[in-house]
């Protein structure tokens, strides 16, 4: 079983974090040549100008959700998952400094999105899609916080995961474990930590995966082929991308 958790509230906790994370993201985006929009991402078959599109897209999404919570209708995120993917190809065919301005619109957008939720109206429900998948605006916070974070590394621009505090490492491997239900079991132990988590199927059991907390956590969001981890099994468990 997970040992009890410490982070604090998840909403409270990425609020803090997510101011933080979105300038520094900001920085590299800065500094990058507009030559290098091109290159390749870490994620298959994406540039970073799709990783940074879809960034943009992704925080104007949340924001028009929360600004419809605001004026008392229901925004989805998405018109559709085909018309997510669009909106990403056509984006991130554009010149830099459009996709950059677009994101640096769409986090400061959903910056004051956020704030401006009142307190009794956090509980709504937000859908990904119309009659697809929903979850709580409380939930956005920390949504934006990991998406900003994991799609910084996958920039391959110099940042990466040993960059992670402890804090927001935690915060990954608290949010993996409530995706992890319903698979096969198994376990993971952050090394650093001291700490374990238990995912997959609650009668417990399987194998368990040993390394450093950012290095699972990493891991878990189905990237890496488990550079740095061990396992008692052998092999590790498969992971699929986050």
């Amino acid at each position: 079983m997970a040992d009890a958790r410490t982070s604090p509230e998840p909403a409270t906790f990425a609020e803090v974090l997510l101011p933080e994370a979105t300038r520094s993201l900001i920085r590299t985006t800065d500094g990058l040549e507009e030559s290098e929009y091109a290159a390749a991402s870490s994620l298959p078959g994406w540039t970073r100008a799709h990783v940074l599109a879809h960034l943009a897209l992704n925080a104007e999404g949340l924001a028009g959700a929360l600004a419809g919570i605001v004026k008392g209708r229901r925004v989805p995120m998405y018109a559709s998952p085909e018309a997510r993917d669009a909106d990403i190809e056509e984006l991130a065919g554009k010149a830099p400094a459009a996709i950059r301005t677009r994101l640096l619109g769409a986090c400061t957008d959903l910056a004051d999105a956020i704030t401006a939720v009142p307190d009794d109206a956090w509980d709504t429900r937000i859908e990904r899609t119309p009659g697809g998948p929903s979850f709580p605006a409380s939930a956005v916070p920390g949504m934006r916080l990991r998406e900003v974070e994991i799609h910084h590394v996958d920039l391959a621009a110099g940042y990466d995961r040993s960059g992670w505090s402890p804090e927001l490492t935690i915060h990954v491997l608290d949010t993996a474990e409530t995706r992890g239900r319903g698979g096969a079991a198994f376990a993971v132990h952050a090394t650093d930590l001291g700490r374990s988590w238990a995912f997959g199927d609650p009668a417990g059991g399987g194998p368990t995966a040993s390394g450093a907390a950012a290095d699972l956590a990493w891991w878990l969001t189905g990237r890496g082929s488990g550079e740095g981890l061990a396992c008692d099994g052998g092999e590790l468990p498969r992971i699929e991308e986050w």
